[in-house]
């Protein structure tokens, strides 16, 4: 196929299909809302939530199985898993959003799948580092990645009953990674300035973040009929990517580097 086509294109098909394969965790999920929306009935012995989460099992396992992550990549993204459960917990706690549905495998109004949608993105991060060979340069001292991404994670509560900081998180995300190149790897080498690189995987989120709306997975407060999540969330999505990126980091060291690779 690149044969046959402009380099240019070829380069940006073979990008869009590693992409995909990346995130295949994600949207294996996001299939399965949106058959299981399709077709379930309310009567089935079975609810919608815990089929659900029995798929994210099997997923899970079968991905181990056949090794489309490692065991590593795995523990670090169980972490993610459970800080995001937490957040789930204190958010649908907080009347930020909420679960309409029932189910069996349901733990203080949250069902136990949610916690594999914040794994996968934790499974993107990780595979698209691995299929891309990312490299991220110049890296800020390490401390201060985790110092800035322990900083989002708190705010994500704290805004509930202290001023809201995010916009000083904003700027320190610029601040901090304003120079960080990712380096990827499609035909040939190319870079990407890493806070436009979290931008647009944020959007993507926020994007898919519909799906999950419009089919009444969850809906957040205040939210009506057809209306599409507030770009507020886009802004929280582009936040927690950091923290999902530096808690993958640490299994991916050697994929950042305090000195530009290429002057």
């Amino acid at each position: 196929m690149r044969a046959r086509l402009p380099h240019v294109l070829a380069e940006f098909v073979m990008f869009g299909l590693k992409q995909g394969w990346a995130c295949l965790f994600g949207a294996l999920m996001l299939a399965a809302i949106l058959a299981s929306k399709a077709v379930w009935q309310p009567d089935w012995p079975v609810q919608r939530y815990d089929a659900l989460f029995a798929f994210a099992l099997l997923t899970q396992a079968a991905f181990l199985w056949w090794r489309l992550e490692t065991w590593d990549e795995a523990r670090v993204i169980l972490l993610f898993h459970l800080t995001g459960t937490a957040m789930e917990w204190f958010k649908v706690g907080a009347g930020s959003w909420g679960y309409p549905e029932p189910g069996l495998f349901k733990l203080l109004g949250v069902p136990l799948f949610s916690g594999f949608m914040y794994a996968s993105v934790g499974s993107y991060i990780a595979r698209v580092i691995r299929i891309f060979d990312m490299r991220f340069a110049p890296y800020p001292r390490y401390w201060q990645s985790l110092a800035l991404a322990a900083a989002i994670y708190a705010n994500f509560f704290a805004h509930h009953f202290l001023p809201d900081i995010r916009l000083a998180l904003f700027a320190a995300t610029l601040l901090m990674f304003g120079r960080t190149r990712v380096w990827f790897t499609v035909g040939r080498r190319y870079w990407m300035p890493m806070p436009l690189a979290a931008f647009l995987a944020s959007l993507f989120l926020w994007l898919a973040e519909n799906i999950g709306t419009a089919t009444g997975t969850w809906l957040y407060s205040g939210q009506g009929p057809q209306q599409i999540v507030s770009l507020g969330k886009l802004g929280s999505w582009y936040l927690l990517l950091h923290v999902s990126f530096v808690t993958v980091s640490l299994v991916s060291r050697s994929a950042i580097s305090r000195a530009p690779l290429y002057r």
